[in-house]
């Protein structure tokens, strides 16, 4: 069974920096696209970062130059290392497996305030 487990969450003040780290079991980690997400109280959830098996990435405009999203295959791990951080990045960070029938994280908060 695959799972997918996120840390690295927390409490940080505007401008400081946090790192994601999501842990995935499987055999086939290598071969997927990873996906982070995030979801705030009221809004719908929103992709945020893409990396495909070759390392190619995306990002939405809302945090394009601010994060960046990172494989290490041998450690079956995907990160997101988010700088300068605002307090509309507060949300909810979950990671996404997308092979198969695709696998959820359970989320990891991040709250950004003063």
């Amino acid at each position: 069974q695959v799972q997918v487990v996120e840390s690295g969450g927390g409490l940080v003040q505007p401008g400081g920096s946090l790192r994601l780290s999501c842990a995935v079991s499987g055999s086939s980690f290598s071969r997927s696209v990873m996906e982070w997400y995030r979801r705030s109280p009221g809004k719908q959830r929103e992709l945020v970062a893409t990396i495909t098996d070759r390392g190619s990435t995306n990002y939405a405009a809302s945090v394009k130059g601010r994060f960046t999203i990172s494989r290490d295959n041998a450690k079956n791990t995907v990160y997101l290392q988010m700088n300068s951080l605002k307090p509309e990045d507060t949300a909810v960070y979950s990671c996404y497996a997308a092979w198969g029938r695709g696998y959820w994280g359970q989320g990891t908060q991040v709250t950004v305030s003063s």
